[in-house]
């Protein structure tokens, strides 16, 4: 059993990279056989379906990111200070593991209902809900409201949706265009790099995206 497992984690390993390399549209069964050294064939004992290997894939994306997540939070004072350090670690995530931030919420390619992505696979939603149920429940500190109370869930999905708009977008290179940096509007523009020394500006619109949707915050 142990060996099934360490197979199937290698092929998941080859799926990552394949990812991280050239984006969903880089994985195949064949090329994570080859990468896995095993016959291509192989894989379908584990992943019958092409959307049952990218949601193992995209599973990865989303422990990382909630390792990502608990590590930025830890000290953090106060509902609105945690939701500002989850979104920081949200945009650079976003920033440096691009292709797999693309799978991870490729919901029309991934098996996010419920069901096991492969025999004895783990849910996909046991990955992806975590981390925006305990946004909301900070959306619901923020706002002095109950975590189960309809209208946090919504306030947090529209700040989610935000943030990823400010990822996306970022990426492109578009809201440095519109922002005048690195050139002035109608310059050319490289999109976005880690390190790239537009923290302070991610910063500024994430502090935008929260008090557009929590309010400013005390002063």
């Amino acid at each position: 059993m142990d060996g099934e497992r360490d197979l199937r984690e290698r092929l998941v390993d080859a799926g990552v990279e394949l990812v991280l390399e050239g984006g969903t549209a880089s994985v195949g069964l064949r090329e994570i056989a080859r990468r896995a050294g095993v016959s291509h064939g192989a894989p379908r004992r584990y992943f019958p379906t092409h959307r049952a290997l990218l949601s193992a894939i995209a599973r990865r994306g989303f422990e990382e990111l909630g390792a990502r997540a608990a590590a930025a939070v830890d000290g953090a004072a106060g509902a609105r200070e945690e939701l500002a350090a989850l979104a920081r670690a949200y945009l650079a995530f976003a920033l440096e593991r691009r292709g797999m931030f693309e799978l991870m919420f490729r919901h029309e390619l991934l098996d996010g209902g419920g069901q096991d992505e492969a025999p004895a696979g783990p849910r996909l939603r046991e990955a992806t809900l975590p981390l925006l149920r305990h946004v909301t429940g900070l959306v619901a500190r923020c706002r002095g409201e109950a975590a189960e109370e309809p209208s946090a869930a919504v306030t947090a999905t529209a700040l989610w949706a935000n943030l990823h708009g400010i990822a996306q977008l970022w990426s492109w290179g578009s809201l440095q265009l519109a922002l005048g940096e690195p050139g002035e509007p109608g310059e050319p523009v490289e999109p976005g790099e880690p390190g790239d020394g537009g923290a302070g500006r991610r910063d500024q619109l994430i502090e935008a995206a929260l008090d557009a949707h929590l309010g400013p915050a005390p002063r």
